[in-house]
């Protein structure tokens, strides 16, 4: 069965200029997302997952145009909306929220529960002032909070009611596509169970899709359908969670499963951890970005960027299976 693609990016670039110290300095610039290509399928989470530094929040804002691509072309259900302004791409914003990770700065502390759920509302929708206010109850309810929250301002809540309502903020102008950056990093970990069983809960209800940002493997692995692996501003491993978390191809891959804490210590595993940091995002690496890092690096790597290979199951940018798959 054909998926219907809600979201598609192709070759998007997304570089910051670095400002110079000496007038006759060469120009040069952060490349933060360096060429990435994706889908993102109707009714699917998306998880990305990568160290920080690696370009999952800057893919996110690039996604929604909150930051600038540098080239590169974001269609939405078919339609560019890169080159989009004003008035065309409001259009399309309105169907593409996101829930950031501090849920604390991320909330107005001067306005009401009530207001800042119903301000989105005021500025994209066509609603009488009761119809608003309904609607900001029904919001509450489904995301677990009482009525009297309307009254109280966010600094009367704890994080993870916080949390709960910058996501009935992104629902309240019914949207389509999600992307949530690290929405449960900031919380406790019973807390954090709690938020994402609630996401999948709303996913389920009003058909949402999902682009879940978050360096932690467990959280992706628990909401994700499908998960891509960053660094340095690319893509190197991409696929579906079940291929990628039972058999990792990258080794960039393979190391962050293996810093996943195990809660068995009569298991011993072998484990390779990464050596050194990341490289700088303004000289980046000359061929592929993770061989100064790589275990198992030959020389084709020094020299030559490896591509996206294999099938729509799990796809990796790895010379070690060139010979075993073809160009996707």
């Amino acid at each position: 069965m054909t998926r219907e693609i809600l979201i598609e990016v192709k070759n998007l670039k997304t570089h910051f200029p670095v400002k110079r110290k000496r007038l006759k300095e060469k120009k040069k610039v952060v490349k933060a997302i360096d060429n990435i290509s994706l889908v993102i399928y109707k009714g699917e989470t998306l998880g990305i997952v990568g160290e920080s530094g690696s370009g999952k929040s800057t893919l996110g804002r690039t996604i929604l145009k909150l930051t600038e691509p540098t080239s590169g072309e974001i269609y939405y259900r078919n339609t560019p909306i890169t080159k989009l302004k004003g008035s065309e791409l409001q259009k399309y914003r309105n169907a593409m929220q996101m829930v950031f990770q501090d849920p604390y700065s991320s909330l107005n502390p001067r306005m009401r529960v009530g207001d800042i759920l119903q301000e989105p509302m005021k500025l994209q929708l066509s609603m009488s002032k009761e119809d608003r206010q309904k609607r900001v109850l029904t919001l509450l309810e489904k995301v677990g909070l009482r009525a009297d929250a309307v009254d109280k301002f966010p600094h009367e809540f704890s994080g993870g009611q916080r949390q709960r309502i910058g996501i009935a903020r992104a629902l309240a102008i019914n949207p389509a596509f999600i992307i949530g950056d690290e929405p449960v990093s900031a919380l406790d970990v019973s807390v954090q169970s709690q938020v994402l069983n609630l996401m999948m809960d709303l996913q389920e209800e009003f058909n949402l899709t999902y682009l879940f940002i978050s360096h932690d493997l467990s959280v992706v692995k628990h909401i994700s359908d499908r998960v891509a692996v960053m660094y340095l501003g690319n893509i190197v491993e991409i696929g579906e969670k079940e291929k990628i978390f039972a058999t990792p191809r990258h080794p960039y891959t393979n190391a962050l499963l293996q810093a996943i804490p195990v809660v068995d210590f009569t298991k011993k595993r072998e484990t390779n951890p990464l050596k050194g940091d990341l490289p700088n995002p303004i000289n980046p690496p000359i061929g592929c970005v993770f061989h100064t890092r790589c275990p198992h690096v030959i020389p084709k790597c020094q020299q030559k960027k490896p591509l996206l290979q294999g099938t729509d199951a799990q796809q990796v940018a790895c010379f070690l299976y060139e010979g075993e798959t073809t160009n996707v």
